[in-house]
């Protein structure tokens, strides 16, 4: 069979009952609006550190739920906590509180 350069690609799909989902939990407790965010992208439209790096605030949500610590924890590293993004949340989600949570978490497992 002739070879045209392409390749099967591993499967992206992440089940998101057995993912490890404690520091989702522990995020919501603390900030209730992170369930909240309907991953609209009004942050990521006036996000400052967006201009410079690939950062997103609808990412760092969704490897969150995903559990994808370490990841996560590297894409929360790029928020420069200008706070735009909350200012222009429909759903008045405090977002810099929930990168802080990430930061301190990382802090506290010692990634």
């Amino acid at each position: 069979m002739a070879d045209f350069g392409y390749a099967s690609v591993k499967s992206g799909k992440t089940d998101l009952d057995i993912a490890g989902n404690t520091l989702s939990r522990a995020i919501s407790e603390a900030e209730p609006g992170f369930n909240l965010c309907i991953a609209c992208g009004c942050c990521v439209a006036t996000c400052s550190a967006g201009r410079f790096t690939r950062f997103g605030f609808r990412e760092l949500i969704h490897r969150i739920k995903r559990g994808e610590e370490k990841l996560m924890i590297a894409e929360a590293e790029k928020c420069m906590l200008c706070g735009k993004c909350t200012l222009v949340c429909p759903r008045n989600i405090n977002t810099r509180n929930i990168v802080l949570l990430i930061r301190k978490h990382a802090v506290i497992k010692g990634l």
